[in-house]
C-alpha cells in the first residue's frame, strides 16, 4: 500500500505520517507533500504527481485554514479549498485511490439545540466554512471517499490554542476567554490513528471525529491551566465581546453515531488528550516545555 499525505507541514499531516511509520509502513511507501512539492491548485501538477506516485490512499489535509483571513481573500480560499480538493478528487479517480477529506464543524451554523448528525442541514456562516463544504461536495462525487469533520485541532507540529494559552501564561495572570462557543477539541495523534484505521476498510461516507466530551473555550483554557498547576484566572465572556471577522458557530457539538455504526472506536476524552499532548510538549523540550516544567509539569 502506498500513501500520499497532503498538508504534511500541518499538525494532522505530520501525525498521519508518524502513525503510518508506527505501523511499520516503509518510508518508500509514504509520500508526504506540502505546497513546495505539490500545489494542489495547479491541476497539471496534481495529476502528474499523483499518477507518478500511484497511491492506494490519499489523505487530503491541505487547506486554507486562516478563518478570519478568508473573509478578505474569498477567491483564494475557494481556489484552495474547493478547486484544490476537486483536483485531488479527479487525480484519485484516475488512479483508483481511496481519498480522505478533512472537513470542519464550520459547515454548520451552530444554532441547533443538541448534537449535529452527519446528515443535518449545513449552513456555513463564513467563507472558510462555505469553501470547505464545497470541497465536501466535490469529494462526494467520487465513490471511494471518507469525509471526516473535525474541530479545535491541536498537535505537535504547529500553532494551536494550547500553545497560545501556555505562552500567554508567561506574562498574564488573568484572561478573558469565550464561553458561549461549545465543541470538542481534536488531538491529531488520536485522529491520525482513527484515519489510518478507516482507510484499511471500505466503510466510505461522512464521519464526525473529535475527542470525547464537550467544553467551551473558557472551560478548555481552565483545564489547560489547572492541570498544569498554572495560576490563571479565566474570565468567561460572550462571543460578542470578542469580535472577529469570521462568524463562528456557537454550537459545534458533533455526533459520533457514524463511528459507532461502522465499528470504529471513538477518540479518548479531550481531557486525556490535553494531558498526553502536554507530555509530548515536555518531551519535545520546546518553549512550552519550559513553561510546563516551571509550573510543576502535569498532573
Amino acid at each position: 500500500m502506498k500513501y500520499l499525505v497532503t498538508g504534511y507541514g500541518g499538525q494532522l499531516g505530520y501525525d498521519i505520517v508518524r502513525e503510518l511509520k508506527k505501523r511499520n509502513v516503509s518510508d518508500s511507501d509514504i509520500f508526504p507533500v506540502d505546497i513546495k512539492e505539490m500545489d494542489i491548485t495547479d491541476r497539471d501538477s496534481v495529476m502528474n504527481k499523483v499518477k507518478e506516485i500511484n497511491p492506494d490512499v490519499i489523505f487530503h489535509n491541505a487547506a486554507w485554514t486562516n478563518v478570519d483571513g478568508a473573509e478578505d481573500t474569498a477567491e483564494l480560499c475557494e481556489k484552495v479549498n474547493y478547486l484544490g480538493t476537486k483536483n485531488m478528487v479527479d487525480a484519485a479517480s484516475e488512479v483508483g485511490a481511496k481519498i480522505v477529506y478533512i472537513s470542519t464543524d464550520y459547515v454548520f451554523d451552530g444554532t441547533k439545540d443538541g448534537v449535529y448528525e452527519i446528515n443535518d442541514s449545513v449552513n456555513p456562516l463564513s467563507v472558510y466554512g462555505k469553501t470547505k463544504y464545497m470541497g465536501e461536495e466535490a469529494v462526494r462525487s467520487y465513490a471511494n471517499h471518507f469525509i471526516v469533520r473535525i474541530s479545535w485541532v491541536f498537535g505537535i507540529n504547529g500553532k494551536n490554542f494550547i500553545r497560545t494559552m501556555l505562552k500567554l501564561s508567561e506574562t498574564r495572570n488573568e484572561l478573558n476567554v469565550v464561553a458561549d462557543q461549545v465543541g470538542s477539541p481534536t488531538y491529531t495523534v488520536d485522529l491520525a490513528k482513527l484515519l489510518v484505521d478507516m482507510v484499511a476498510t471500505e466503510k466510505y461516507g461522512t464521519y464526525h471525529a473529535n475527542n470525547e466530551g464537550f467544553c467551551s473555550w473558557a472551560e478548555f483554557a481552565k483545564y489547560i491551566f489547572d492541570s498544569s498547576n498554572i495560576n490563571m484566572a479565566v474570565h468567561p465572556i460572550p462571543t460578542s465581546d470578542y469580535p472577529q471577522k469570521a462568524t463562528r458557530p456557537l454550537n459545534s457539538k458533533l455526533s459520533k453515531k457514524s463511528l459507532d455504526e461502522n465499528g470504529f472506536d471513538r477518540l479518548p476524552s479531550w481531557q486525556s488528550a490535553v494531558d498526553r499532548y502536554k507530555e509530548e510538549l515536555i518531551n519535545e523540550n520546546g518553549e512550552e516545555a519550559k513553561i510546563l516544567i516551571k509550573a510543576g509539569g502535569i498532573k
